[in-house]
């Protein structure tokens, strides 16, 4: 399993009744794969999985391993409110084909750190996959601090990968600091991605990316490869729409972004419910702005999606 790259945080579309609409996944998955991602993380906050069951979770990585067809890595996301549930959830996911597992703390209880490392390690001892510790203390009110991070390091070879969205890019270089190349480190919140690549990242789980791959990317790569003054006119053009990736309507926001460039809907799960009127308006306002003013240093026209 490469940790390294791009690989969406894929969004999980809906029909008009609110059931998962699997034609459009699979269509969403290969699109993503042939405009430069290097495969997809499923089920997670953006994927909606705290409204999917059991049997949509597992569903959705049967329809998406079909789709990748050993084209690129499929990643799935494992949280739920036990962690006997996360434990079934990661065997599944392996019997299904999975590439990796990106592990998350137990929905809704706060634990300390003997409960939340025996939680994840129970994840790590159900699958020989490699694995992604997701360290979103914003989310879920659980921080994973760089020490923790090393103790599960030096007790599961499985452990490959952090994905770290505590939104401090001095978090990176921290846990580079403890376990240098040991560990790869991914970017999960999207308007700090230069940072975090500055400082040590080699991956990004990103959130507009569904709507807007190959401008993710681009700037990706030219972060990676140290094209500073590039990196940082796509930063600048992409801001105000990577930073949709940091508020509470995130999901709504990037599935409207999504809608925009004519690649899903805008449907969404409640208790989640889509933006009306002002608030509606004004995110439309600066989707099209930054359609409309992409610099030309970036790819303006995406590959179209394999039938």
């Amino acid at each position: 399993m490469n940790w390294k790259g791009i690989a969406p945080a894929i969004t999980t579309p809906f029909n008009e009744n609110l059931d998962v609409d699997h034609g459009f996944l699979a269509e969403h998955c290969r699109w993503l794969l042939d405009n430069g991602c290097a495969g997809v993380v499923a089920l997670g906050s953006l994927g909606e999985g705290a409204t999917l069951s059991f049997n949509e979770k597992t569903d959705i990585l049967r329809t998406l391993g079909k789709a990748i067809d050993g084209h690129g890595t499929l990643v799935a996301s494992i949280s739920s409110l036990t962690t006997s549930e996360s434990v079934e959830l990661a065997k599944a996911a392996t019997d299904l084909g999975c590439s990796g597992l990106m592990v998350l703390p137990p929905y809704v209880y706060l634990g300390d750190w003997r409960e939340m490392k025996t939680h994840i390690s129970a994840v790590f001892r159900a699958t020989p996959l490699s694995c992604m510790l997701y360290n979103n203390p914003v989310a879920y009110g659980t921080d994973f601090l760089p020490e923790q991070i090393q103790e599960l390091a030096s007790e599961f070879e499985n452990f490959k990968a952090v994905k770290e969205s505590s939104t401090d890019a001095r978090r990176v270089s921290a846990i580079r600091a403890l376990v240098d190349q040991r560990l790869e480190i991914s970017v999960g919140v999207d308007d700090a991605v230069l940072e975090a690549i500055g400082v040590g990242a080699t991956g990004w789980v990103a959130g507009l990316a569904n709507a807007l791959p190959r401008e993710s990317v681009d700037l990706f790569q030219c972060g990676i490869q140290g094209e500073s003054g590039k990196a940082f006119e796509i930063y600048r053009w992409f801001l105000p729409l990577l930073r949709m990736d940091t508020v509470p309507k995130f999901v709504q926001l990037i599935k409207l972004v999504q809608a925009e460039v004519g690649m899903g809907n805008t449907r969404v799960r409640p208790p989640r419910l889509e933006m009306v009127r002002g608030e509606l308006e004004q995110a439309k306002s600066i989707i099209r702005e930054a359609l409309r003013s992409r610099p030309e240093s970036v790819t303006s026209s995406a590959i179209p999606c394999r039938k």
